[in-house]
């Protein structure tokens, strides 16, 4: 038996051992495959995707902080300064990563003991979050709350802040409110990202004890802030537009588009006029610095930023301000609710200036506001006619041959209507088109209006003109600007007021031709008489004549971008149609009639062409009078467009019109344009 089971054992140790070498060499095999595997993976990773997955460490440790630049400034068309920037020295704070509310609360406690701040905005639910930034305090306010097991962390920390608040858990807030502040400022800064904590007010005692204690507050700095200044006054501001305050912050309407667009929520950006319309321009570019590992001590600038570009406007600031102060002392009584005025190249479209002023007819006061001349509308009267004139011109029921109509007082349907001097049909004349502007008659107005829509007029009759004459009338009107926006670069202009239309208004539609009844800006004016003065070429307004870079002197440098005469579209007139006009508007102030309207303006050289104004208008039930003006002079070579209008002045006003605009033309051959040589 034994010998029996020792040859058993025997033969199977024989069996094993000729299998151990083959096993052997099966394992050496894998691990060598393996091994092969993992030295080509590795090569793969270094050689053909190394630099890819440098750039993803790269991006994880390293990171972007963004600094703030100097806004552009705003020059006059002369190059003095109208808006620009007064440095402040300022706190600020840039949050480093992986930074806790903790972490904030202990610098902001340390910050307080150096700087004040300004907590008159403060809220309660600010100094609850301050509060509970104290791990210790939040742990001692959630053990007295009785929410159930299952609360989320957001429901845990509201009910703390409305504990704290209600219990009012800090003993004295006057002790918190200005770490507090501190605080509330740097939570609103993302990482990497730098906030003000103060931006102007900063006293040498406190610059110097922030300065000695920057070790000891991780992300505080002394840097540099920028406010808008107004070396010239700030009545330009009306026009130009103001800028957020770090205080006020990015306006909320806009805040989520330019968030994205990289403003952090406490940067100055332009909200109004042309700081809004030229914002690309006027922000500049960030600087750029390089936060290696997410620490402000490993910190290297890529970039240093660039400051804004600067508007070089087409305003003459002498001139701009010598004209508001002109229209601020217009001659306005009783119920007048302001004055407006407009001064344009008509060539180019260039605004020399434009002021305006709003009047409380209770108190007398007036407001600054400039930016009347383009979203107030106003019913102009008769300064509208030489608009009438051409859409008859263009629609021939007149021509340049035959034009002769006879003023006479207009009865229809049972009303009467008529011109300034012949009420009562005395003074029955016949006119042509030119003379029809310079004696500004109502009732050769009405009757080109009753021909176009093709209605046969007789004394007494029925009105039932079509009601199409609205629409006809307009038409020609918009072509000169009347009615439609101007297009000027400027938010916020309004294109009018349009009176209802339809046959239970059509008597309106007789007052609509010679302007007592649509209300116009008197930018729109301004454009029209532009239109007429320069041959047919309707022109986009513009205040902004170039975008500039800055020397490094600081001054105005070379020029990025001019803006350049944008014409809307061309009246469809032939010379000999508009020279009925420009005679008309001549023979306003250098006619031969008794009845001509301007005859006081012939006193001004160079010679000046123009249509007057007077709408019968009502405030607040009271019948007033609205007289305004459109001219051009020289009347031979047209430099300059003066347009104005001051509402609701009594019944017994008559000159207020010719006595401003005799005064800005003063202004304007003394301060913007030599008139030597002009006829």
């Amino acid at each position: 038996m034994n010998s029996f089971l020792k040859k058993i054992f025997h033969h199977q140790d024989k069996n094993i051992n000729s299998r151990v070498p083959f096993r052997l060499n099966i394992i050496l095999f894998i691990v060598g495959a393996l091994f092969i595997i993992l030295v080509i993976q590795l090569a793969y990773l270094q050689v053909v995707n190394g630099n890819q997955y440098k750039a993803e460490v790269n991006r994880s440790d390293n990171s972007i902080k963004y600094g703030n630049v100097q806004r552009g400034m705003i020059y006059d068309s002369s190059g003095r300064v109208l808006v620009g920037n007064k440095a402040h020295q300022a706190i600020q704070y840039t949050k480093e990563l992986g930074v806790t509310t903790n972490d904030l609360y202990n610098i902001a406690n340390k910050l307080s003991k150096y700087l004040h701040v300004d907590s008159s905005a403060l809220t309660s639910r600010q100094v609850a979050e301050y509060y509970l930034s104290n791990p210790d305090n939040l742990k001692a306010v959630e053990s007295q709350l009785k929410l159930p097991a299952n609360s989320t962390p957001d429901t845990q920390y509201n009910a703390s802040l409305d504990k704290v608040q209600a219990d009012k858990m800090y003993n004295n807030i006057n002790n918190y409110k200005n770490a507090a502040t501190i605080f509330q400022k740097m939570s609103g800064a993302y990482q990497l990202s730098t906030t003000f904590i103060k931006t102007t007010g900063v006293t040498n005692k406190e610059l110097s004890e922030v300065g000695e204690h920057l070790t000891d507050m991780p992300g505080i700095q002394i840097g540099n802030s920028w406010t808008r200044e107004y070396p010239n006054g700030n009545a330009i501001q009306s026009v130009v537009g103001t800028v957020s305050s770090e205080k006020t912050g990015l306006p909320v309407d806009r805040i989520n588009t330019l968030l994205s667009q990289g403003y952090s929520r406490n940067d100055s950006v332009g909200q109004s006029y042309l700081e809004q319309e030229y914002e690309p321009a006027l922000r500049g570019s960030k600087s750029q610095t390089l936060i290696k590992s997410g620490s402000l001590d490993k910190a290297v600038q890529q970039y240093g930023g660039q400051k804004g570009d600067n508007l070089q406007l087409t305003i003459n600031s002498q001139f701009e301000k010598k004209l508001q102060s002109l229209v601020e002392n217009a001659q306005m009584s009783g119920n007048s609710t302001g004055a407006y005025a407009v001064v344009m190249n008509p060539k180019d479209g260039s605004v020399v200036g434009m002021g305006g002023v709003n009047r409380n007819p209770k108190t007398g006061k007036l407001t600054p506001n400039a930016l009347g001349t383009i979203n107030s509308a106003i019913t102009m009267g008769s300064v509208v006619k030489g608009a009438t004139v051409s859409g008859a011109l263009m629609d021939n029921v007149i021509t340049p041959t035959n034009s002769t109509l006879t003023d006479k007082p207009i009865l229809t349907g049972g009303i009467k209507k008529s011109s300034w001097f012949n009420h009562n049909g005395s003074a029955n004349l016949p006119v042509d088109a030119s003379t029809a502007l310079e004696v500004s008659s109502n009732s050769y107005m009405m009757q080109l209006a009753m021909k176009e829509a093709k209605f046969h007029y007789f004394s007494g009759a029925p009105l039932t003109m079509n009601p199409d004459a609205f629409d006809i009338e307009r038409g020609y009107f918009n072509q000169f600007g009347l009615g439609v926006k101007t297009g000027i670069d400027l938010p916020g202009e309004t294109k009018g007021i349009q009176g209802p239309g339809g046959f239970s208004n059509i008597g309106k539609a007789l007052d609509l031709s010679y302007g007592n009844y649509d209300g116009y800006t008197t930018m729109q004016v301004a454009q029209y008489i532009s239109t007429i003065a320069n041959g047919g070429y309707r022109i986009k307004p513009h205040v902004v004549q170039n975008i500039r870079a800055s020397n490094k002197d600081g001054k105005l440098g070379r020029i990025k971008y001019s803006v350049t005469p944008d014409i809307l579209n061309k009246v469809d007139m032939t010379p000999a149609q508009r020279k009925v006009v420009t005679d008309g508007f001549y023979k306003v102030v250098h006619g031969t009639s008794q009845y001509r309207t301007g005859i006081d303006l012939n006193q001004i050289k160079p010679e000046v062409s123009a249509k007057t104004g007077t709408a019968q208008t009502f405030y607040d039930k009271q019948s007033t009078v609205t007289l305004s003006l459109g001219s051009f002079a020289p009347s031979k070579n047209p430099q300059v467009v003066v347009a104005l209008a001051i509402p609701n002045l009594p019944d017994d006003a008559e000159s207020n019109n010719i006595n401003l605009a005799k005064q800005i033309y003063a202004a304007y051959w003394k301060y913007v344009q030599s008139d030597k040589g002009l006829e």
